[in-house]
């Protein structure tokens, strides 16, 4: 769960966050390195007093930093592309959990058993206890398995929204009309927090 002061990402709870942590971090990396190789040609160029005219018109800078820019494209196309690809991968999932957006709550359906649907509503500020979360905490929770390919399916009944639980890097966008899919393993137990991630009102 994110706390105050966080600077970094939610702990991961599944092998997919996992994966998006890495490629972040892979990212961030190279971005530090462009920024500080910017920062210092330009504080370079600042207190240098001699112009060298080959850096400034000629052929073999410029094929330099033609091709060096999509080299760095390709370290960061690569891992991001594995990663598109495995988010989307559907492995045989244990169970299926229907999620129907409605303004201003969820409805679930788990299909697999004995048709239990149930509605969660987020709990009002003025009836929350004091070891609960305002804006987080519902009167239903969700109970997954754990260990467990899950499948998600997302829809909505009105508007567009967003089905998003950041510790388990899961973001699903539900349209009505639509059925969008996603699949998860969580693999720590515990008890995690999800909003809405789209401007549905």
């Amino acid at each position: 769960m994110s706390t105050w002061a966080n600077l970094g990402l939610q702990d991961s709870s599944s092998p997919l966050m996992e994966q998006l942590i890495f490629f972040h971090d892979h990212t961030l990396l190279i971005l530090v390195m462009i920024t500080v190789l910017v920062g210092y040609l330009m504080v370079m160029l600042l207190f240098n007093k001699y112009v060298n005219r080959y850096l400034l018109h000629g052929q073999t800078i410029e094929i330099i930093w033609t091709i060096l820019p999509a080299i760095i494209l390709l370290f960061i196309a690569f891992p991001s592309l594995r990663l598109l690809y495995l988010l989307d991968e559907i492995n045989e999932p244990s169970i299926t959990l229907k999620t129907i957006g409605h303004q201003w709550y969820w409805s679930y359906e788990y299909s697999d058993f004995n048709d239990i649907e149930f509605d969660s509503y987020m709990i009002p500020s003025n009836e929350l206890s004091l070891d609960s979360f305002r804006l987080l905490d519902v009167d239903n929770r969700v109970v997954l398995p754990m260990n467990s390919q899950i499948r998600i399916l997302v829809t909505a009944a009105d508007v567009i929204h967003s089905w998003t639980v950041p510790a388990l890097g899961v973001k699903v966008d539900g349209t009505p009309g639509r059925l969008n899919q996603t699949n998860f393993l969580i693999n720590r137990p515990g008890l995690f927090y999800g909003q809405c991630s789209e401007i549905c009102g």
